[in-house]
């Protein structure tokens, strides 16, 4: 059963620098051709600043710990990444330091196709910069496998 006493739930707030040899070693990883993240001259010209790639929030797990994690109970054996989504509502560039809080934006329940009950809980972790204002949402779908139905 889908424990929706968890929505709601935060974690502790984190705080993430954006490094240009981290967003640089990033690009490379994803295979991101942009120039803007190899040559900061270039970037400052064109852009105001070097701009994070997209998905690039991702890498925020290296900055939080359980403390930063809302308190939800899973059982890991069943647990998969189920969907991610990120918004970004303005540049984030380096030299920002994001502060980013995580909570449970929902909890709801499906069939799962081979038998059980499939929980899906959604996180949600809001990032602002340094002057306080929120600069991107990142959502993250886990999904607990449902048990299979044993058949006597």
């Amino acid at each position: 059963m889908a424990d929706k006493s968890a929505i709601g739930r935060t974690g502790e707030p984190f705080t993430m620098p954006i490094e240009w040899g981290k967003v640089r070693e990033f690009a490379r990883a994803i295979k991101d051709p942009n120039p803007a993240y190899f040559d900061p001259e270039l970037a400052r010209r064109e852009y105001g600043g070097v701009p994070i790639p997209v998905t690039f929030l991702m890498t925020s797990a290296f900055w939080q710990d359980e403390r930063s994690m809302p308190a939800v109970q899973f059982d890991l054996g069943r647990v998969l990444h189920g969907e991610q989504e990120f918004e970004l509502l303005k540049p984030i560039y380096v030299g920002d330091v994001l502060t980013g809080v995580t909570r449970v934006a929902d909890v709801y329940e499906k069939p799962g196709g081979r038998g059980g009950v499939m929980t899906f809980t959604v996180l949600e972790t809001r990032y602002t910069n340094g002057k306080g204002e929120q600069v991107a949402v990142a959502r993250s779908v886990i999904l607990e496998t449902g048990q299979t139905v044993n058949s006597a």
